[in-house]
């Protein structure tokens, strides 16, 4: 009885050293005492770009296979009215000047946008309507999107605005941008040696000058875009069909396309 006793006791304390151990090891003090601990996340939410990017859309193409739809679905830019100003760089047929390093600050602060139309309706744009804080044009650069591949200054929007991100200095957001499409790389690889050229000028006027260099010594390659009544009447924008199935959100109607209709039904019965 006695030895049964004294085993009992040495039976508990070895029991409660075993919890305490446990709890220490655990870094656990007890019911009621142990502090709640801070689950880490290891997984980093995607990064948005660090630049403000803006469009107008004319509902000039598939709206399903838009590369600038497919950027505003994705949260990269913000669709624009016509109503609607925009006070950093827009890359506009109107434009005076090329864009350049020179403009870096103006995206940077203001950002950069792009008007969306098809390249054989620019007559239906209606440009003057447009309130661009500084309009510039893009230098020669060749188009990698599925329909006008190989044609010289057919970008697409998601080409443009990353053609003008990289020659301003900004390449993370270019690339950013490139990557939402199986064919983005295409581009980058096409134009890598302009690109890499045209983002060492300091200004419009320099870059002018390295694209008419280049242009001199590859006499092959053509100087312009085809003419509209030379090629199929398809918009820029139309990408390919593996690139309109991405699981986004539905497409909202195009208000600038209708209040664009309604424009021109007024102008006709007047």
């Amino acid at each position: 009885m006695g030895y049964n006793r004294r085993r009992g006791r040495g039976s508990s304390s070895s029991s409660s050293s075993s919890r305490r151990t446990t709890q220490e090891a655990s870094g656990d003090d007890g019911p009621g005492t142990s502090l709640p601990r801070q689950e880490v996340d290891t997984e980093e939410e995607p990064k948005g770009p660090t630049i403000q990017l803006a469009m107008w859309d004319f509902g000039q193409c598939d709206v399903k296979r838009c590369t600038g739809r497919k950027l505003a679905r994705f949260r990269l830019l913000k669709e624009l009215r016509v109503t609607n100003g925009f006070s950093g760089v827009v890359l506009s047929p109107v434009g005076t000047q090329c864009v350049s390093k020179e403009d870096h600050n103006i995206v940077q602060r203001k950002g950069l946008a792009v008007v969306d139309c098809s390249w054989a309706r620019l007559s239906d744009v209606p440009f003057v309507k447009l309130r661009c804080g500084a309009p510039r044009l893009l230098p020669w650069l060749v188009a990698a999107n599925p329909v006008n591949y190989g044609r010289p200054c057919e970008l697409s929007c998601v080409e443009a605005l990353s053609a003008a991100l990289i020659i301003c200095g900004e390449q993370d957001t270019a690339h950013l941008l490139l990557g939402k499409f199986k064919w983005g790389h295409s581009f980058l690889s096409l134009n890598r040696d302009l690109l890499k050229a045209y983002s060492k000028c300091e200004n419009g006027t320099e870059i002018i000058n390295v694209q008419n260099s280049w242009l001199s010594s590859n006499s092959s390659v053509p100087k312009s875009p085809v003419k509209a009544a030379d090629k199929p009447r398809r918009s820029t924008e139309e990408g390919s069909d593996a690139d309109s199935d991405d699981g986004l959100p539905p497409l909202e109607e195009n208000m600038n396309h209708l209040n664009f209709q309604d424009d021109e039904s007024e102008e006709e019965s007047d």
